[in-house]
């Protein structure tokens, strides 16, 4: 099985050196009621909870996977049932919930640590009260008063789950497809017909409840994504004592066989008919969705980074104890056949990629996550501004870098295993197969990089990058640490605002310029931010005496020598334009069958 041991001390460290949130905290009206003492107890519980409870089934559970019993019955692995229970009895479902409706109103910048820690210990059971927390902030934002007091508090309580249920068979990116049908009863209520496919947790046996919240368009809606509503279909109807009544007309029709997180239960799901009830005004149904998808997508960032934190701390226990060749310089354990393989530089170098990618992940989600908390908590709307346009940027970049960044790391710590590590005993394989999942789905990640260079850098002229370039100059200017890390961001700055003018030139004359260049562009940008986060490592660390803060400093030489010259290739790449790629004939893609 494998092991696990919360990095609590590096997530203080995040928390408090680098980002000092008890100053944000407290110099925020909204925010307040937040200390570090009841942070710092939250983090020690779910420390435990996760090695202790979610850790034990997470091998078991892949081997089991959720069950399609028929009927539209859905059965997840043994010990599922009973880790939720304990799970939502503590209250971690609504631990970032709206107070007013029996949340406990912590903000992302502390969400976002406990959702690392199941993530890590096991990223199944992590997307069941996820996607329930997805589908609050949606309702929190968007739905009446009445939707509000029906539903929120029983999601909170985990007594009830929630999905969302956007992609059909024939509609995975381009949603302004879709065919799920809304036809009014004229009591306020609609009859929701349609299919949804990839629906994380569209039915299971944790809750009494799920409540689905469902994309369709009403019989006028104009065509394409402006005619998109959203209603919430539960599975039960909900009395007006809020009990439940009958089942409604939906159920599962089967779930996926998948290449991983296969004790989460992924369904197609078939509403026939069912009663359901607009979620906001008509035709806002994506804007609504997309008010929780920045939280949805920081978060899918949070399971790569919890891939790659398992992946390291069990490759790092293996490397200290497999002993195989001698050291190139000594040998280190002369008593012995053979030393360590950790003791040989290119393990070193695996368990060093890993470890940069999870150090700086965790950096840069909680950067995000402090942008989130002041957009949404600030009671000064100019720097709710700022920081909602910097969520806007960095979002695709917390969700594609960090999730392909993750999946390197696994397959590095992987590698480290040698054969072991592609048999199922040693577990990680698991690890590689479950973080895949996370490039692909919340938007796949060359969707991401199109939003980031398309949406977020060629609509607005540059305007974000600017402005979030001179924010990384003017820190690197305030540093007082004397770490070669300066530099390296400052050039790497250098390096993405020369590629941000480039693409803009190209643009009006190379029509697949954003296209083709996004993916090179979003990676260069994504080591751009890993710089950033580097620097201000170090510079929190800096005077501090101790082996953790002498280590922040040494693995920021690492990633200044090892890992940050990637971008220079990336860079090659945009500059190379799309030509390379557009040049074929289509013929040359067309695969003889015979």
């Amino acid at each position: 099985m494998s092991v696990y041991n919360a990095p609590l001390n590096d997530m203080r460290f995040i928390l408090t050196d680098v980002f000092k949130a008890h100053e944000f905290w407290q110099n925020n009206d909204n925010l307040s009621h937040v200390d570090m003492e009841t942070v710092d107890m939250i983090l020690e519980e779910m420390a435990k909870l996760s090695k202790n409870v979610l850790l034990p089934i997470n091998r078991s559970g892949d081997e089991e996977g959720a069950t399609f019993q028929g009927d539209g019955v859905v059965t997840t692995p043994e010990g599922f049932k009973e880790a939720y229970n304990q799970y939502a009895e503590s209250g971690w479902v609504g631990l970032g919930g709206n107070p007013e409706y029996g949340g406990q109103g912590f903000p992302k910048m502390v969400t976002m640590l406990t959702e690392e820690m199941i993530f890590t210990t096991n990223q199944s059971f992590a997307l069941y009260p996820n996607l329930t927390v997805g589908a609050t902030l949606c309702l929190n934002a968007a739905a009446s008063e009445e939707q509000k007091k029906t539903y929120l508090e029983k999601m909170y309580s985990g007594e009830w789950s929630g999905t969302m249920c956007l992609t059909e068979p024939h509609a995975g990116t381009d949603l302004g497809i879709i065919k799920t049908k809304a036809e009014p009863n004229g009591d306020g209520s609609f009859d929701i017909s349609g299919t949804k496919i990839f629906i994380t947790g569209g039915e299971h046996d944790l809750t009494e409840n799920i409540i689905h919240l469902v994309l369709a368009k009403t019989p006028d809606a104009p065509a394409g994504s402006k005619g998109i509503s959203l209603f919430v279909v539960p599975k039960f109807l909900v009395n007006e004592d809020g009990s439940l009544g009958e089942r409604n007309t939906l159920a599962a029709g089967s779930i996926e066989h998948k290449m991983g997180i296969k004790a989460s239960a992924t369904c197609v799901m078939n509403f026939d008919n069912a009663k359901g009830w607009l979620v906001g005004a008509e035709n806002t149904g994506l804007s609504s969705m997309f008010i929780m998808m920045n939280y949805e997508r920081v978060t899918m960032g949070l399971q790569g980074l919890g891939g790659s934190e398992l992946a390291y701390q069990n490759a790092a226990l293996y490397a200290v104890d497999r002993a195989q060749g001698r050291s190139d310089t000594q040998f280190q354990s002369p008593e012995k056949p053979a030393d360590a393989i950790v003791h040989h530089a290119d393990v070193r170098r695996m368990l060093l990629n890993a470890k940069v990618n999870s150090e700086a992940s965790r950096c840069f989600a909680m950067y995000v996550a402090k942008q989130l908390d002041a957009e949404k908590f600030s009671t000064d709307p100019e720097a709710a501004q700022i920081a909602a346009a910097r969520v806007a940027l960095l979002t695709p970049v917390a969700k594609a870098f960090l999730t392909d960044k993750a999946l390197e790391a696994t397959i590095d710590c992987q590698q480290v295993f040698g054969g072991h590590g592609y048999v199922r005993e040693w577990g990680m394989e698991q690890i590689v197969r479950d973080t895949r999942i996370a490039q692909i789905y919340e938007g796949a990640n060359g969707i991401q990089a199109l939003d980031l260079l398309g949406r977020k850098v060629a609509r607005n002229d540059g305007k974000y990058v600017t402005n979030f370039l001179g924010e990384i100059r003017d820190y690197i200017d305030s540093m007082q640490a004397d770490h070669g890390i300066k530099q390296a961001t400052l050039g790497a700055a250098d390096t993405v605002e020369e590629l941000t003018k480039t693409v803009l030139a190209n643009i009006s004359t190379r029509k697949n310029e954003i296209n083709g260049c996004a993916v090179d562009y979003m990676h260069a940008f994504g080591y751009l931010c890993y710089s950033y986060m580097f620097a201000m490592m170090v510079e929190a660390a800096d005077g501090k005496e101790g082996e953790f803060y002498t280590n922040k400093a040494k693995l920021a030489d690492y990633f200044v020598g090892r890992v940050l010259p990637r971008i220079d290739a990336h860079a090659q790449m945009v500059q190379a334009g799309s030509d390379p790629m557009m040049n074929f004939d289509l013929d040359y893609f067309n695969v003889a069958v015979s």
